[in-house]
Parts: structure tokens; C-alpha cells; sequence
């Protein structure tokens, strides 16, 4: 017997959500394929070093500026993110 048509909808969704489920968050990237060919994923290194959110931007930007269009912009985001951490961290004003 055909399955009928929301049957057929039914077991597709249920399928999908399977799929999805299935799918490992370190494996897939949102927006861009900058990390994706990363020996060791910024967010990986971060994590495993317990990096504190500045650190981590410095970690995230010095990774992907030869691969993203915004190499100069993600340089100059690391010497911010830097300047934030002597700032905060050592008391450093310039």
C-alpha cells in the first residue's frame, strides 16, 4: 500500500530531525568555510586552553586573516583585542 501524504511528511520530518541531530557542531561552520580547513579549529584551541574571551578573539582573527576578504580588518581586530587585554589585564593606558 502507498503511504499516504502526511504520512509521508511525518517521516520525513522525522528523518530530518535525525539527520540534524546526527550532525556534529565542530564539523559544520555557519557562514564561511575560513576554519573549516584548520589543522586544529580556533574554537578547539580556545577551548582547550581555557582562553578568556579576548584571548580567544586574538586566537579566532590571527586564524582566518589570510582566508576571509577581511585580512587587514581581522589584523587590526587582534591588535585591538591585545590593546584590550593591557588595558584590562595589566593596567596598561596608552
Amino acid at each position: 500500500m502507498a503511504e499516504d501524504r502526511d504520512d509521508f511528511i511525518i517521516r520525513s520530518i522525522r528523518e530530518d530531525r535525525e539527520a540534524l541531530n546526527k550532525e556534529q557542531p565542530l564539523k559544520k561552520q555557519v557562514g564561511g568555510e575560513h576554519y573549516r580547513n584548520c589543522k586544529i579549529q580556533p574554537v578547539e584551541y580556545i577551548y582547550a586552553n581555557k582562553l578568556d574571551f579576548l584571548e580567544g578573539n586574538i586566537v579566532k582573527y590571527i586564524t582566518r586573516h589570510r582566508t576571509k576578504s577581511e585580512g587587514v580588518k581581522d589584523i587590526k581586530k587582534v591588535i585591538h583585542y591585545a590593546e584590550l587585554i593591557l588595558q584590562l589585564v595589566y593596567n596598561e593606558n596608552k
